[in-house]
């Protein structure tokens, strides 16, 4: 099991299964979304996906067509993306995760767009966009 919360500590959740997929995310939407360098996610199983509280706090932002950011209306700290082309499945951001999620990133996407201000120090392999499909 692993939890995760938001800054308020208003929403709780768990995840019942193991995250995969894990990645740093430097496209500009996520750099202003996480107001960061880049966003660290992985993706979780939505059945293994579990409210503890604060599910009604949570709002979705459409931030491109087909995916919906949930993030705490009260504090602001996103929570997890949703996505109408799968159904079956959340993006989840490493950020809010309140124990080791046993996964690490293995890659930086959309490094082309990546904040000019940073630099990135280790040996992940780096995509100039996302992976192709």
């Amino acid at each position: 099991m692993i939890r995760g919360s938001c800054l308020c500590g208003g929403v709780k959740y768990r995840i019942n299964g193991r995250l995969s997929g894990a990645l740093n995310c430097h496209c500009s939407m996520c750099r202003k979304a996480q107001g960061a360098a880049f966003r660290s996610r992985a993706s979780v199983k939505a059945p293994e996906f579990e409210w503890l509280e604060g599910e009604g706090l949570v709002t979705f932002y459409e931030s491109s067509p087909g995916n919906h950011r949930g993030f705490c209306r009260i504090c602001g700290s996103p929570i997890l993306s949703k996505f109408d082309s799968d159904a079956s499945r959340y993006g989840l951001p490493l950020g809010a995760l309140d124990d080791d999620p046993g996964i690490r990133p293995k890659i930086h996407l959309h490094v082309a767009s990546k904040a000019p201000w940073f630099e990135i120090t280790d040996d992940l392999p780096q995509l100039a966009a996302g992976p192709v499909k």
